[in-house]
């Protein structure tokens, strides 16, 4: 299984991809502290948890351009780019006075996200190819996730001494330059092997189809899996858990449950193909939301999200690992591009589509009914992603 990280092209890839899950989450464990710090200020509980999504919004706005712009300049230096903007943006809370200047910053962390986000997964499709792509998918989430779960853990601690410490951690990125700035080759300009390989992948029948649905899934699947780290302090404390470190040990089980799973993934997706593997992730994610309607307790509550994280392990390597499966070569930065829109447009929706559903009706009642939702996706998927299965 992990033969492919032999090559240092997947380690730097590795590297990169773990920035994406550093994003937004980091900050989750932190987020009732800050909202005390402002606490005098007009609309600071939204404006609070917009600070995890609103990178979102700004990949989402952005991510389909940083994918063309991808496949005409080059991969290399756009992720290069974006790895150090990552870094200063992400870290500007540590310093910045306000609420709106830290939401600004947040803002600026999402461009970098898209730079980054899209050119990595162009160039896990020009550097691996059908089986070997696939495992190294299903590595990189499990990867990843791990990370996540760590950093999770120290924000978690960090939080509990000072609600700003937790965006210094995003500084680590400077740390990877030099390897990614070593180990990958723009593989279309100045690697004539990898060249030889993929010049000639047209991409499947109705790829624009498949795409366009794929899309429409990531965004759906991931507004109902951002009610997570957007309102997990805050349903925690109402089930009685509300310390900081509740909230990093609950979204620690999301990460490592998703961690665990994904390297069984190109295993699962080998044996069951693309739409079925689809619907099973789909439907693991159905009942971890069911299970946190039930949740009376932290016991409870972990039981579900470990449910949620698990189909996680699935769901985020189907979606970004179809886009590029589908599209033909030329077009994969402009597939990865939509693909990683949508998820983080999902992401930012999130907070404002359950927030006043949540105030309404309460938390039980907005996880059955995500939970319904989930298990149409499914359905939906299973639908959509058969055709060309076979290929892959």
């Amino acid at each position: 299984m992990f033969k492919v990280l032999k090559d240092r092209r997947a380690v730097a890839l590795l590297l990169a991809a773990s920035l994406t899950i550093l994003s937004n989450t980091l900050i989750s464990p932190a987020l009732p502290g800050i909202e005390a710090y402002f606490a005098d200020q007009l609309n600071a509980g939204l404006l609070t948890r917009l600070l995890v999504t609103a990178p979102s919004l700004m990949v989402a706005m952005s991510a389909s351009f940083a994918g063309m712009t991808a496949d005409h300049f080059g991969r290399r230096c756009q992720l290069l780019t974006g790895v150090v903007l990552f870094a200063l943006a992400g870290s500007a809370g540590l310093w910045l006075p306000s609420l709106e200047s830290i939401l600004g910053s947040r803002l600026l962390l999402g461009v970098a996200v898209a730079l980054v986000m899209t050119a990595q997964t162009a160039l896990i499709g020009d550097y691996f190819e059908g089986a070997e792509r696939n495992r190294f998918i299903g590595i990189q989430l499990a990867a990843t996730n791990f990370g996540g779960l760590i950093f999770l853990l120290i924000s978690g601690g960090l939080a509990s001494w000072s609600p700003f410490a937790p965006f210094g951690i995003y500084a680590v990125a400077l740390l990877y330059l030099p390897l990614l700035w070593r180990a990958l080759p723009e593989p279309v300009r100045s690697d004539p092997r990898v060249q030889s390989q993929v010049a000639h992948s047209a991409g499947e029948a109705r790829w624009r189809a498949t795409l366009a649905m794929l899309v429409a899934l990531a965004m759906a699947s991931m507004a109902c899996f951002y009610i997570l780290p957007t309102q997990a302090p805050y349903f925690l404390a109402g089930i009685g858990s509300p310390a900081p470190s509740s909230t990093a040990l609950f979204l620690g089980v999301v990460t490592l449950a998703g961690g665990l799973t994904s390297l069984a993934y190109g295993r699962v997706r080998r044996r069951f193909g693309r739409a079925m593997t689809s619907m099973l992730g789909f439907g693991i994610f159905a009942a971890g939301f069911a299970l946190l309607a039930l949740a009376d307790g932290l016991p409870v509550a972990l039981l579900g999200a470990s449910v949620a994280g698990i189909a996680t392990g699935f769901i985020l390597p189907i979606l970004m690992g179809t886009a590029i499966d589908v599209a033909p070569t030329h077009r994969r930065g402009m597939a990865a591009g939509f693909a990683t829109a949508s998820i983080f447009l999902g992401q930012f929706l999130s907070p404002l589509l359950s927030h006043g559903l949540i105030e309404a009706h309460g938390f039980s009642v907005v996880f059955t009914m995500v939970a319904v939702a989930l298990a149409i996706m499914g359905v939906v998927s299973l639908l959509a992603f058969g055709e060309g299965d076979a290929a892959h």
